[in-house]
């Protein structure tokens, strides 16, 4: 079979396909199909070494894949070959067959596209977990999303509009914040691209203000960092909620003092700590999100497509912070 490789430290252009032997399901696992497996932030860094996590190589990047059940190990219950499901793999989705545990398993439930099901788990599910878990989400709130255009920006936009916030989306340009009024956002601030001197930052900061109103915003939602997340966290509520869910523009230095003056938390969001921590509570919040799509409030954006061969050209994309919506490799 096929899969993608990475064989040494690098960008997406070390990556490399080449054919390698089935995997067998051992106890308690299954062998699934892959039908498609969904790009995300940690496969831009676990190829570079910089992940939480540095599996041994020759390994195939990919966190979340779709697909069909193709047989099962010994002891599994509750699933049966042909079984269309979800699953987070952490590493190894580039590839069209993956044995996984079946305790990661979510079933994709009839009339949901397996390609658009692969967009859903790592971003509307580390979202359901920030807004609810560590945002304490109320009706009626503000939400302000840095970096709303992205798979994870427009599952904040969505799901903050379905529990009935106010949501101002923040993004780089433009053609983003058409897509981001198309997935609910009430307002849209359109930011430069950073580094930003002392002065930009505060037309930034102030952008961000006119743009929550003069409350501000109750969460932050910041998916950006860098020289974004200071402005933003300047247009925070009293007693707001700032949510730190990734920094591709860089790992912020926050001060500390806008945190007593606005008696607003920062709060760290690793839904993937999350999931193995609080398996009940994530199968809760997975549940919820199967009833919110079917419901119609949400529907994750698949922008782009990808084949096997051409999943490195994915990778380098959003890397360069170019998708919009989740791009995703194909295995067909």
């Amino acid at each position: 079979m096929k899969a993608v490789l990475s064989k040494k430290v690098g960008g997406p252009e070390t990556l490399v396909v080449e054919d390698i032997a089935e995997p067998v399901p051992g106890a308690g696992e299954v062998l699934i199909k892959v039908a498609a497996c969904a790009i995300n932030f940690p496969d831009t860094l676990i190829i570079r070494d910089m992940y939480q996590f540095k599996p041994p190589r020759p390994f195939s990047p990919g966190g979340e894949i779709s697909g069909t059940i193709e047989a099962l190990g010994e002891g599994v219950e509750g699933f049966a070959v042909g079984d269309r499901v979800i699953c987070g793999v952490g590493n190894g989705g580039l590839q069209e067959k993956v044995a996984v545990s079946a305790a990661r398993l979510f079933r994709v439930p009839d009339g949901i596209d397996l390609v658009q099901a692969s967009a859903l788990l790592m971003t509307y599910g580390t979202t359901i977990h920030g807004l609810k878990d560590r945002g304490d989400i109320k009706e009626g709130e503000t939400v302000l999303v840095l970096g709303a255009a992205g798979g994870v920006g427009l599952s904040a936009v969505e799901l903050a509009k379905a529990y009935g916030c106010r949501v101002v989306a923040a993004v780089s340009t433009e053609e983003k914040g058409e897509v981001a009024r198309k997935a609910g956002a009430d307002d849209v601030v359109v930011y430069p691209r950073a580094p930003f001197d002392k002065d930009q930052s505060k037309a930034l900061a102030q952008a961000f203000k006119d743009a929550v109103g003069p409350n501000g915003a109750d969460i932050v939602y910041d998916i950006v960092g860098g020289d974004y997340s200071e402005p933003a966290l300047r247009s925070i509520a009293w007693e707001g909620r700032f949510l730190v869910i990734g920094f591709p523009a860089g790992i912020a230095k926050m001060p500390l003092n806008l945190t007593l003056l606005k008696s607003c938390d920062i709060r760290g969001v690793f839904w993937g700590a999350f999931t193995a921590r609080e398996p009940k509570r994530n199968n809760a919040n997975i549940a919820e999100l199967f009833d919110l799509w079917k419901a119609g409030k949400i529907n994750p954006l698949v922008s782009e497509t990808y084949p096997i061969d051409r999943a490195h050209e994915a990778i380098a994309k959003l890397e360069n912070r170019g998708a919009i919506g989740k791009l995703v490799v194909t295995m067909d």
